[in-house]
């Protein structure tokens, strides 16, 4: 089974059993992870694509350690201006292995959603009245405040003269 998993806004392709070096995660090392946020699954000739996401989809991930990545170095120069700078920089890794990749069916329940719906409507009809009362009296408040300022007086410069 190959899945196609988003972490840390990339995406990666992976089987069972193959290992990665990532941008460090937040765990210990020995810790398991599941990940839901699972782009694509293929099995065998069956493939699954997700809009944006598999529902019920998820890999599990162990940390097998974190590391530090080879160091770059930061060259700046400017030309004739006698500007040089060199710093150097190690990004932080993590190598994760994968578990498991695995597909569960969730099923939602309908009254459940509906009642969810019906107080989220309520609670909305009444951010809208309050948010109306609040911008109405920010309209009249700055209106004041243009009215306060004053144009400072315009100074003449001062006429040059030349000797001869």
């Amino acid at each position: 089974m190959i899945a196609v998993v988003n972490i840390d806004g990339r995406q990666l392709k992976v089987e069972k059993n193959q290992e990665f070096y990532i941008d460090r995660i937040s765990g210990k090392k020995g810790d398991k992870l599941v990940l839901d946020a699972v782009s694509l699954l293929q099995n065998g000739d069956k493939i699954t694509i997700g809009s944006p996401i598999i529902d019920g989809a998820n890999v599990t991930i162990s940390i097998l350690e974190h590391i530090k990545d080879k160091k770059i170095i930061v060259f700046k120069k400017k030309r004739r201006k006698g500007y040089k700078v060199k710093n150097g920089h190690r990004q932080m890794l993590t190598k994760i292995k994968i578990d498991d990749i695995s597909v569960s069916k969730k099923k939602k329940s309908v009254k459940k959603v509906e009642e969810d719906t019906g107080t989220s409507k309520t609670t909305t009809a009444k951010k809208t009245t309050t948010a109306k009362k609040t911008t109405t009296a920010k309209k009249t408040t700055t209106a004041k405040k243009t009215t306060t300022k004053k144009t400072p007086a315009k100074k003449t410069p001062a006429k040059k003269t030349t000797k001869k």
